[in-house]
């Protein structure tokens, strides 16, 4: 327990000090490039570094990203991806990829944070408000015709016991409004990674992320966003379950 005490110090160290001085090269790199760099590429990628940096930096954690190189650099989509903890945003900028987030106007609210995903546009969104919702919708179509993807949890919520739940249909309107394919993605290992109560990192994670194969928008053009929704959760369901055995393969 002692070592986890001091790997948890270390690891708040380094999140409350490389926050700060990226934040703020993260803040003279909008300044210098926000007129040449429209779809803020260059400021995503400097998140993405960020956000791997302190998941490197965490001796507990062990990331493996699988199918990478199916979402291509060349056109947009939908990404959707099920939602463990709070770690699952941190690991997912591994992917290293052109998207923005859409999340729950709280989430802005939090210093340095909040203030990053502010400064690359991301989308927020509160659930309880319809005018929101309709507004974070409307967002997100902008977003995709100017080039940008967009990365959404459709759980809409973190999963207490690691397994994908009903899926909202928000994200599958705006597949079909945007008319751009969807790309589905299973994170297993990030439910006990992040400490829900006090700030303890307890625990090693080996964590993995899969990229599953696109899905055309052909493909479901003519369906409703129940009917996608429905299609979505079964081929993330079933990409989890294979992810899970194959790490107890591994074993």
């Amino acid at each position: 327990m002692i070592r986890y005490y001091f790997i948890t110090v270390y690891c708040w160290i380094v999140f409350i000090l490389t926050s700060i001085l990226m934040f703020i090269i993260v803040l003279i790199t909008k300044l210098l490039t926000f007129l040449f760099d429209p779809k803020l590429r260059i400021l995503q990628w400097m998140s993405c570094f960020w956000a791997s940096l302190l998941v490197w930096s965490n001796p507990l954690w062990k990331t493996t990203f699988l199918g990478r190189k199916k979402i291509k650099d060349n056109q947009t989509y939908v990404i959707l991806c099920n939602h463990q903890s709070y770690l699952d945003i941190l690991v997912l900028y591994g992917l290293f990829k052109n998207f923005k987030w859409v999340s729950k106007s709280d989430i802005f609210k939090i210093p340095i944070v909040g203030w990053n995903m502010t400064l690359n546009n991301y989308i927020s969104v509160n659930r309880n408000n319809k005018r929101s919702q309709v507004a974070m919708l409307k967002a997100c179509e902008d977003h995709l015709h100017r080039g940008s993807s967009i990365m959404i949890f459709p759980e809409g919520t973190r999963s207490k016991d690691g397994e994908i739940h009903t899926f909202k249909e928000g994200a599958f309107r705006l597949a079909l409004a945007a008319k751009v394919s969807i790309v589905p993605i299973v994170v297993d290992g990030t439910l006990h990674g992040f400490p829900t109560k006090g700030l303890l990192f307890d625990r090693t994670c080996k964590i993995s992320v899969k990229v599953l194969d696109p899905i055309p928008y052909e493909s479901f053009s003519n369906d409703s966003s129940k009917e996608i929704a429905n299609k979505a959760f079964k081929i993330m369901s079933a990409g989890l379950k294979t992810l899970k055995e194959s790490y107890v393969d591994a074993i």
